[in-house]
């Protein structure tokens, strides 16, 4: 369901091998993605070390500041993944066995003929409270508590998982985008362009320079909510690129 509202996220991407380079992240890419096409905006992304106290911490700012809050990792069954209970002190709430997915997996370790061992059970651990995020791919269930939904680190699942809880979610109004071609570099074009960035504040205006291995060019992305704004904007630098083409025409000749 959209609204005329914006509606607003962060991203917690949780554990030490993160932080260390031994894992890359891959998640807060496809998050950021998913959540543009569906209005939603992402405005800051952190990540924190295997550390309960970092793990509160980063929740209390992060979800008293934005509509929601999506975390990756630490909700497998080794004795380092504690989101679950960083999640539940956050709130102030206990962390469970909770029945439903205590029976999800039981079922599933017997229909694959596994030992449903006390660190596999540890996956079905959640605050009080919680409701599940449904995982098609390994059957152990992420949750949502208040406006935190705590997913799986594993992209695969991380994506499957959020493939579930974003249909539920309520989404904003969806920014529009509108790329202009300028065949300069950032630096001939970084004065002008900040003219014409402050005379449309009503929409964003990014640069991002390319090189082909012979010469600088530029893509100036104009982003916004309303369509009208956008077009201006983007007609706006196309004008300014035209002065400065016939500036460059006239200093040549």
């Amino acid at each position: 369901m959209t609204h005329d509202t914006i509606v607003t996220a962060a991203a917690l991407a949780i554990g030490d091998e993160l932080l260390s380079g031994r894992t890359k992240d891959k998640n807060i890419g496809h998050l950021a993605e998913l959540l543009t096409a569906a209005g939603i905006d992402l405005l800051e992304v952190r990540i924190v070390p295997d550390v309960e106290e970092r793990i509160v911490e980063a929740l209390d700012a992060l979800r008293s500041r934005y509509d929601h809050v999506f975390t990756s990792g630490g909700i497998g069954p080794t004795h380092d993944d504690i989101t679950a209970d960083a999640v539940a002190r956050a709130f102030g709430v206990a962390c469970v066995h909770e029945d439903a997915a205590m029976a999800l997996l039981s079922a599933h370790y017997a229909e694959r003929g596994m030992e449903f061992t006390d660190a596999r059970k540890r996956m079905a651990r959640m605050p009080v409270g919680a409701t599940h995020i449904d995982n098609p791919v390994s059957r152990a269930p992420g949750f949502s508590i208040g406006n935190v939904h705590v997913m799986a680190g594993v992209p695969s699942v991380f994506q499957a998982m959020l493939d579930q809880v974003l249909p539920t979610l309520p989404t904003g109004i969806r920014l529009i985008s509108q790329s202009v071609n300028c065949p300069f570099g950032e630096g001939d074009i970084g004065g002008p362009l900040t003219a014409v960035a402050r005379a449309h504040s009503d929409t964003n205006i990014g640069s991002y320079p390319r090189f082909d291995g012979k010469s600088f060019s530029t893509e100036i992305v104009v982003r916004g909510r309303d369509a009208g704004a956008v077009a201006a904007a983007a007609a706006a630098v196309e004008a300014m690129l035209a002065e400065v083409a016939l500036a460059r025409q006239a200093s040549a000749g």
